[in-house]
């Protein structure tokens, strides 16, 4: 296995992937909070680490990658009172949604998604934890971490003390003893229709405990990498570590990896600003190997603009990529001296995972490979197929297409006459329908067509 070095968010710096027990590491990704569909900004991370968990593998690792489903949190209160539905239901309903749309991608599933409802014990116990050790204080029902007794507390973000305080809890500052401190559980309130018993009241917990308990039900301590968008750094990240080591008096893991952000404009890609773009719909339009290379194209930790034309530019390169794979036979010896394509591809994932410079390389096979075919020679797979798996990418390589049999171009027709008519519940029936026999809708400036959906 070659050095791995990935960059660490506490440090710094670029920290070579050290796995505690020989040939294993343990990956803790931030899931979404469900409370709405999940838009392509949400779609990075899952993307980001499902891909690195395939080239640790290709490594020769084993690799437990975990991804929380948040599923009781003030918005899901807020967004199921609003719907008129209960918050259980809405969470459920978009848990399955999340799945659903995270399916399409094609990258399969992370080994745990714990879910924070299902983890309340856990949860529990870790606060009587930090409580027993003085790291925790009660007051009206909530329980708050006390920032103060952890002097390592900001090391992650470097935010000045001013800067540090935790937004969402400011509402209930008369019952802090410091504006810094952050709720590990909350009281129940008016309006909210779920409620666990704990020794300090019934209420649910906030949010940063429940991603503590997760990790470490799965994981334990001191795992090889945590990872999240960047915008979870302060407050959520900066207090999950706070929380694992006060009562642990251990860390909790040993990279924190970072992914930047989708950007509409300026400003990034998020429900609270509206300025979002749903996954589905994305995959939708463009298919799931133009969203998929999209979203890897830039390197991980700078964020990435969002635009019709930049998906469209990613699928003309997968275009390019897939022509190629037609005319590739496998029957043929791999190609004499490509090799060395395959190894800086390889040595650029290991270079802080720099997905940029392994798809530039990529790039370089195919013109190299296209030379060769275009004087006759006949091309074989060669490393081609290990390269294109690493970017999820290798259902390009089952080149062998079909038109849409008479059913499912009726189906489509009736999609299309739905959508027409602005029944958009049967325009998703239908969608489905095309789904189940492994069709693919793209909504196209020429009109609606049908792709046979990725492996």
């Amino acid at each position: 296995m070659r050095e791995i070095r990935l960059h660490d968010t506490l440090s710094g710096e670029l920290k070579t992937l050290e796995p505690r027990a020989p040939g294993r590491v343990g990956v803790y990704a931030c899931g979404p909070t469900v409370y709405a569909r999940v838009h392509v900004g949400n779609a990075r991370p899952f993307v980001i680490f499902a891909l690195l968990k395939r080239f640790l593998e290709h490594e020769g690792l084993k690799v437990s990658l975990v991804e929380n489903v948040t599923d009781v949190n003030d918005k899901i209160y807020a967004a199921a009172l609003e719907g008129g539905v209960p918050s259980a239901e809405l969470a459920q309903g978009m848990t399955a949604r999340y799945v659903e749309d995270t399916d399409r991608l094609g990258l399969g599933r992370p080994d745990h998604e714990p879910k924070a409802t299902e983890s309340i014990g856990a949860i529990v116990d870790l606060i009587g934890s930090l409580m027993e050790g003085g790291h925790a204080y009660a007051a009206g029902g909530d329980v708050y971490f006390r920032v103060s007794s952890f002097p390592g507390y900001g090391r992650l973000s470097n935010r000045p003390s001013e800067e540090m305080e935790q937004g969402e809890d400011d509402a209930d500052t008369e019952l802090k003893e410091s504006r810094r401190d952050f709720a590990l559980w909350k009281a129940r309130k008016e309006g909210e229709d779920t409620a666990w018993p704990a020794p300090w009241g019934e209420g649910r917990p906030g949010w940063h405990i429940e991603c503590s308990a997760m990790a470490e039900q799965v994981l334990g301590t001191g795992f090889e990498i945590h990872g999240g968008g960047s915008d979870l750094v302060f407050p959520h990240h900066e207090n999950e570590i706070a929380q694992t080591e006060a009562a642990r008096g251990a860390p909790m893991a040993r990279i924190w990896m970072h992914n930047g952000m989708v950007r509409t404009g300026t400003q990034k890609m998020a429900k609270s600003v509206g300025n979002i773009f749903l996954l589905h719909q994305a995959l939708d339009q463009h298919g799931r190997d133009a969203v998929v290379t999209y979203l890897a194209a830039g390197h991980y930790r700078q964020p990435i603009a969002f635009s019709a034309e930049a998906l469209e530019e990613a699928g003309r390169s997968v275009e390019r990529i897939r022509e190629l794979c037609r005319r590739i036979d496998s029957s043929a010896p791999p190609p004499e001296g490509l090799d060395a394509y395959t190894e800086r591809f390889f040595a650029a994932l290991a270079d802080d995972f720099n997905t940029p410079a392994a798809r530039a390389v990529l790039f370089e096979w195919v013109a190299e490979a296209n030379r060769r075919l275009g004087g006759g020679a006949a091309v074989g797979l060669g490393g081609l197929g290990d390269m294109l798996h690493a970017l999820g990418l290798e259902g390009l390589l089952d080149s062998e297409e079909t038109g849409p049999d008479a059913k499912a171009q009726r189906l489509l027709d009736d999609r299309e006459a739905a959508r027409a008519a602005r029944d958009f519940g049967v325009a998703d029936r239908l969608r489905d329908e095309l789904g189940d026999l492994g069709w693919e809708i793209r909504d196209t400036p020429g009109g609606a067509r049908l792709v046979r959906r990725s492996p």
